[in-house]
């Protein structure tokens, strides 16, 4: 090669790695700018809904020895929902003003998600400096799920950290540790309490000590420091356990939304958990010993969208929880090497907006059950990968069973 051929194609990659590499050039400059824009523009920019000012308020009012849930739950506006012990931990918001405790909080969120992105790339085996890690930030920073957490500045990064943390310490048989970060996420919002099932099927029965222990303890703590703690009692538990119409996600919160028949809603949330049952039985059966972070994270993955689906609440933006699961495409008998399963991912982590100003029934209707169909899409894929692995299984026992059968015998 002359002067001149180097000059116009320098080879500055080495070919085995120069894929990697350029993906890497490509997605690193664009995730940067994504996560700047995601948080100093659309996150500090607000919106109308504001997650964060019921939770700032509960904070200054607790520290100030005023009620705390004193919320009127008739309004559609976001409810200050947490327990006391989530009170105590949320308090030192209320040592700054709202708007600069709001930039710290944002602030400390996107360090949160980037330091997830790490630690999902390091759990599936890939380094810091392969391609996977600018493209997990991309693709996080990507979705409604994440966009939405910094928008109205809620606390699901920190339980996206503490599900990670619990799944990185379960499989390294830290239980105690294991405990301790799913038990302050407790604390705060019970929303991952089913993954609770996962240490008691693997008898790690440690870990339920401070999962457990955490919440209790901080909830006596902070039980006398709170003028009204009583009140969370008598109206805020019965109003967590009413379906609202509005910002939910759920099968119920979708069927009193569009006035569908009691019996259907409870129908899909009947097949929904049958599913899930089926599920969680065969990735213990198979999966357990043989790979046991497929089985952790495909089963955090499907107790998690169905507990979305079922229970009596489920947001969109809880789909960042599902992010392990998506990444077991990159295990070997993954349940998400399939297009069904992201077409369901599409649904429920999509930004895009399909309201339409021509379609305008149409469109309303795709956009307020995007979410939904996408969880079910999600749910059900898993299912019949898991049930065709059965039937195969199911298939190769008769046949040996017949080939016993004709061998002669001696």
């Amino acid at each position: 090669m002359n002067v001149v051929e180097r000059s116009l194609n320098p080879r500055v990659l080495y070919p085995r790695v120069e894929a990697g590499r350029i993906v890497s050039l490509i997605l690193w400059p664009i995730s940067i700018m994504m996560i700047i824009h995601k948080s100093l523009i659309l996150g500090v920019n607000g919106h109308r809904t504001d997650d964060f000012a019921p939770v700032y308020n509960a904070a200054f009012n607790f520290l100030n020895r005023l009620p705390v849930y004193g919320e009127n739950y008739s309004t559609v506006d976001p409810h200050y929902l947490y327990p006391p012990s989530g009170t105590l931990l949320m308090s030192p918001l209320a040592i700054l003003d709202p708007e600069t405790s709001r930039w710290v909080f944002i602030g400390v969120t996107v360090a949160v998600l980037i330091l997830c992105a790490y630690l999902l790339t390091r759990l599936f085996g890939f380094s810091y400096n392969s391609w996977v890690f600018p493209a997990l930030l991309f693709f996080f920073f990507s979705t409604e799920t994440v966009a939405h957490t910094l928008i109205f500045t809620n606390f699901n990064g920190f339980v996206l950290l503490g599900l990670l943390a619990f799944i990185m310490l379960m499989l390294r048989r830290r239980d105690l540790w294991a405990g301790v970060a799913i038990g302050l996420t407790l604390a705060v919002k019970p929303v991952l309490a089913p993954l609770l099932l996962l240490a008691v099927l693997n008898r790690q029965w440690k870990i339920l000590i401070p999962a457990i222990g955490i919440p209790a303890v901080l909830n006596i703590a902070a039980w006398p420091f709170i003028v009204d703690s009583m009140d969370f009692v008598r109206r805020t538990v019965p109003y967590l356990g009413e379906t609202r119409d509005y910002y939910n996600s759920s099968v119920t919160g979708n069927a009193a939304y569009f006035g569908i028949d009691s019996w259907l809603a409870w129908l899909l949330r009947v097949a929904f958990f049958a599913m899930a049952v089926f599920a969680l039985w065969f990735l213990y059966k198979y999966y357990r010993r043989t790979d046991e972070l497929l089985w952790l994270t495909t089963s955090s993955g499907v107790l998690l969208v169905t507990t979305f689906l079922i229970g009596s609440l489920g947001q969109g933006y809880y789909s960042m929880l599902l992010f392990p699961l998506l990444m077991t495409v990159f295990l070997p008998g993954s349940t998400m090497r399939n297009w069904p399963a992201w077409l369901g991912v599409y649904g429920c982590m999509s930004f895009d907006v399909f309201a339409s100003a021509k379609w305008e029934p149409f469109g309303r209707y795709l956009e307020y059950n995007k979410v939904p169909l996408g969880w079910s899409l999600l749910l059900i894929s898993v299912f019949c990968v898991l049930l065709f692995r059965y039937l195969d299984i199911r298939e190769a026992g008769r046949s040996s069973d017949d080939e016993l059968s004709a061998a002669p015998t001696a």
